[in-house]
C-alpha cells in the first residue's frame, strides 16, 4: 500500500468520525437520545477521560482532574506521533499489508479522539440543557481540555441475571452498556485485526539454512 492510499483511507475515516460528532454536537443536548432500533440508539454523552469514561485522576488520585486531563491529552498526542511514524515506516518498507491496515484504523481512530480533546473545548460551547453552537465567542473550556463526543449506544439486552450465577446473580445487567463513537470502532477494528491475524501482521522471516 502506498502513502497516498493510506492517507486517503485515514482522511475518510476521520471525516466519518468528525462529521458524526459535529452533527450530534450541533443537534443534541447532552444526555439526549434517539432510538434507531430497539437495540440501537444515538445517545449523546461526553467523555473527558480514557476508555469507558475512566479518568486519569481516578488512577492517580493526588493530581487534579484538569492536570490529569491535560496530561492525558499530551500523552495521546505523543502516542499518535509514534503510531504515525511506525505506520509511515512500515509503508515505506512495504511490510505486511495486514499490519498496515490495522495501524491505519488505530491511527485514524486515535487521531479522531485527539481532535476532540485538543479543539472541541474551544470551537463549541456547553451542551448542558442546550444545543451547542459552532465557533462561539467563548468555548466551554480551553485548548487541550476538550471532551470526546460519544453517541453510539447498543443496549442489545437488558435484564436480571440468573440467581445461580456467583457474585452477579440476580443483579441487573445491560449488554452492551458503553457508549462509543466511530473513532472507538476504528481503534477496536485495528486491535482486532492485530489479535486475530497476528501471524500475518508479524510474519516470521524464514532464513535459509
Amino acid at each position: 500500500m502506498s502513502i497516498k492510499k493510506a492517507s486517503i483511507f485515514i482522511i475518510l475515516l476521520l471525516l466519518i468520525d468528525q462529521i458524526s460528532k459535529i452533527y450530534v454536537k450541533l443537534h443534541f443536548q447532552l444526555g439526549e437520545d434517539v432510538e434507531v432500533f430497539n437495540w440501537f440508539k444515538i445517545y449523546f454523552i461526553e467523555n473527558d477521560g480514557m476508555a469507558w469514561g475512566t479518568k486519569l485522576s481516578d488512577i492517580i488520585p493526588f493530581i487534579s482532574d484538569r492536570t490529569a486531563k491535560l496530561s492525558l491529552t499530551v500523552f495521546r498526542i505523543f502516542a499518535i506521533m509514534g503510531i504515525g511514524y511506525w505506520l509511515y515506516t512500515i509503508i515505506i518498507k512495504q511490510k505486511s499489508k495486514v499490519l498496515i491496515i490495522a495501524l491505519i484504523f488505530i491511527f485514524a481512530g486515535a487521531l479522531g479522539n485527539i481532535i476532540d480533546s485538543v479543539f472541541y473545548g474551544v470551537i463549541f460551547n456547553d451542551s448542558v440543557a442546550q444545543v451547542a453552537t459552532f465557533l462561539p465567542e467563548e468555548g466551554y473550556d480551553s485548548l487541550l481540555h476538550g471532551k470526546v463526543v460519544d453517541m453510539l449506544y447498543m443496549p442489545i439486552w437488558e435484564g436480571n441475571l440468573p440467581d445461580w450465577l456467583p457474585v452477579y446473580g440476580g443483579k441487573r445487567f445491560n449488554f452492551f452498556e458503553p457508549v462509543f463513537n466511530i473513532a472507538d470502532v476504528a481503534i477496536s477494528i485495528g486491535f482486532g485485526v492485530l489479535i486475530f491475524f497476528n501471524k500475518k501482521a508479524f510474519p516470521k522471516t524464514i532464513e535459509n539454512a
